[in-house]
């Protein structure tokens, strides 16, 4: 079935609208564009001031043309565009460019912008713009851009959409080791959005890797299908997702709001699909060059030549800031290392392998050959700075080749400085299936990032535990308040541990009270050491409002604690079970109005807020996910047990996660906030304190 984007990214006749003669404008820029391009189907302009332009026909409206045309490049003035719109849909055509910034002066209500795509939508026009640049369509030979540069078709695997006109230019128009298959500017995604080239560059075969300057998703739901189809059909795409912040709402009412900001969604959205994320340019860049060349990084850790003992020294302490790990090579590999060496060298990884110099094209060939080999090796790095016309350097480059020829693990060159004068050689490396990577830290990421890819397809299958018969619940919260302890129906503190204790979340034993006889009752049901807290409505942060006492551990001391709390705050208690000491975990969800529920897993307690050490993800997902995530937290070297403290029950403590991700899904739009803070992982981890805030 024909994609609804063909039309628009492949089209076989095209007219250009506001085609000119006039040299230095959009109306003649366009049409030497798609020239130079090597488009083989048919070209109309379209100007009733000329018969002809550069020997392209030209008709004096889109009704005159002798086809109808499967593109129309709309390169007229704001005040025009309207009536070229209209014209566009009146003859039929299915897809449009506009390059103008669809913005009048004094305009009227609705808007230029959303007239246009008003028509647009009703005549089902699929449109590039506006205030875009066009895109390259290299696989095809379409170049729809209003801008000159000096680039040349060398189509390749990488498809880059790019929010930034600047960055799209940047990418494009410059490095010809970067081999497109498309790039594409949506401006202002008046119809199609950037979901919508994603879907449809990942079904192209020839697509090996997508570059993603994201600013925001304005199709949520088919960023994440889109995204689920690159996963699927092994396609990594690399993000720089711009506009982050870690300011929450000013009304956030949980622990979990406050530190979830906007950009949570999206390390979760990321996280759930393996995009790699990354935050410069040129860190994108050598990504994209690394992925491009199709290989999949093996099982194990890094292996790197150098002809450099100091680079080699910066380039461990680069790695392991990158988190890159190298590989440990076996003793066969030593001994075959140590035969190929000048003496005075050691057999190790990363290996130094400058000696003498003398026959150093095959001694490195052998050795770089000889460390892809150890089976403990995921892809090679030859570490150099090549520069072009330089004996040395040629000699390297024959040695990657000759390595890289013989392994089908990724192999890539890592140069120390960025500003080398090496373009040729880069080059050509880079075409031979090396590529280079400018500045050890750009390199050492797009390796991080390419370890990442190979993980996250080794991924095992995850199912969710089974979820409970959630509708009681569903509808309690349907019927009252906001905030836990709320009126109207909203949950208790309470009620929050009975419904994670419904979902198989343990928990602290705990019970209510609204006197001090029925308090001393309580905790001795529960069982000492106790901890008492409020249970009025409304009050949220209870600790800084002197809501929480702990380890009271007998009747005299819940009499004494509960007469002052009664008379601050209210009469209503809870006592709750106070379990062993252990590390805590903040285990929260908010819901994201792009992406829907965000789990948020951190370091918990009273700091939660201040220190930086959280994960995110998206609901549902197994205990395999979950223990990925604890993985990732710094919190993590603690669960196993820390100065002489039991280790927590890593499996039950996964299970516990996962257990709340099936809560978090199934209660789905009901719950604006949830907090659970903290989780106690002693031996065996437990909630003791849950918070929720009503959808």
């Amino acid at each position: 079935m024909t994609h609804a984007l063909q039309h628009l990214l492949a089209p076989e006749r095209i007219a250009f609208v506001g085609a000119s003669a006039r040299a230095n404008t959009v109306g003649r820029d366009m049409l030497q564009t798609i020239r130079r391009g090597g488009f083989a189907g048919t070209v109309y302009a379209v100007n009733p001031g000329y018969n002809e332009i550069d020997g392209v026909p030209c008709y004096a409206n889109l009704a005159a043309l002798p086809q109808t045309p499967d593109l129309a490049v709309l390169a007229v003035r704001n005040d025009r565009l309207e009536a070229a719109l209209r014209d566009t849909a009146a003859a039929g055509i299915r897809a449009a460019v506009i390059f103008a910034s669809c913005i009048l002066p004094d305009d009227t209500d609705p808007p230029l912008h959303a007239r246009l795509a008003a028509i647009a939508r009703s005549a089902g026009i699929a449109v590039c713009g506006g205030n875009c640049m066009g895109f390259y369509n290299d696989l095809d030979g379409v170049w729809v851009c209003g801008f000159p540069s000096q680039r040349t078709r060398r189509p390749g695997g990488i498809a880059l959409l790019a929010h930034s006109g600047s960055v799209f230019g940047a990418l494009a128009h410059n490095d010809p080791r970067l081999r497109f298959a498309f790039a594409i500017s949506p401006g202002q995604e008046m119809t199609v959005t950037i979901a919508d080239y994603l879907d449809y560059v990942v079904e192209r075969p020839e697509v090996r890797a997508v570059g993603l300057f994201l600013e925001t998703a304005r199709d949520p739901a088919g960023l994440r299908a889109a995204l689920a189809k690159a996963a699927q059909r092994r396609v990594p795409v690399v993000a720089l997702k711009v506009g982050r912040t870690e300011a929450a709402a000013a009304a956030a009412l949980t622990h979990t709001g406050a530190v979830a900001g906007s950009d949570a969604a999206y390390a979760a959205l990321f996280d759930r699909y393996g995009v790699l994320r990354v935050e410069t340019l040129d860190e994108m860049a050598a990504t994209l060059l690394l992925l491009q060349t199709g290989r999949l990084a093996a099982p194990g850790g890094v292996v790197a030549i150098h002809d450099s003992g100091g680079e080699r020294e910066m380039t461990i302490d680069l790695a392991e800031r990158a988190g890159v790990p190298f590989a440990a090579i076996t003793p066969e590999t030593r001994r075959s290392l140590a035969a190929r060496l000048d003496p005075g060298l050691t057999a190790e990884n990363p290996l130094d392998a400058w000696g003498t110099g003398e026959n150093f094209v095959a001694s490195f060939a052998g050795c770089f050959a000889d460390l892809l080999a150890d089976p403990n090796a995921a892809l090679g790095l030859f570490c150099a700075d090549f520069r072009d016309d330089y004996y040395l350097h040629a000699g390297f480059a024959e040695a990657a080749r000759v390595a890289a020829a013989a392994t089908d693990k990724p192999v890539a060159i890592i140069t120390s400085y960025t500003q080398l004068r090496h373009d040729r050689i880069a080059l050509e490396l880079t075409e031979a299936g090396v590529p280079v990577l400018d500045g050890s830290a750009n390199g050492l990421l797009a390796v991080r990032g390419a370890l990442a890819w190979r993980d996250f397809l080794a991924r095992p299958m995850d199912p969710p535990p089974p979820a409970p018969d959630a509708r009681a619940w569903l509808a309690r919260l349907a019927a009252g308040g906001v905030v836990s302890g709320g009126a109207g129906g909203a949950l208790s503190e309470a009620e929050v541990l009975d419904l994670l204790g419904a979902f198989g979340i343990p928990t602290a034993p705990h019970a209510l009270a609204d006197s001090a006889a029925e308090a001393v009752a309580a905790a001795a049901r529960v069982g000492f050491p106790v901890v008492l807290k409020t249970a009025m409505p409304g009050i949220a942060h209870k600790s800084e409002r002197g809501g929480v006492v702990l380890d009271l551990r007998d009747a005299a001391a819940v009499r004494a604690a509960y007469g002052p709390m009664a008379a601050a705050l209210g009469p209503r208690v809870m006592l709750a079970r106070m379990l062993p000491a252990g590390p805590e975990l903040a285990l929260g969800a908010v819901r994201d109005p792009q992406f829907g529920p965000v789990i948020v897993l951190g370091a918990g307690g009273t700091l939660v807020e201040l220190l930086d050490d959280r994960v995110a993800a998206l609901p549902p997902f197994g205990p395999a996910t979950a223990r990925r995530l604890l993985d990732r937290l710094r919190l993590r070297r603690l669960l196993d047990g820390f100065r002489g403290g039991p280790a927590t029950d890593l499996a039950a403590l996964a299970d516990l996660v996962a257990r709340f991700s099936v809560l978090v899904h199934a209660l789905g739009p009901m719950v604006q906030e949830i907090d659970v803070n903290p989780v106690i992982c002693g031996r065996f981890p437990a909630a003791v304190d849950g918070l929720l805030v009503a959808g």
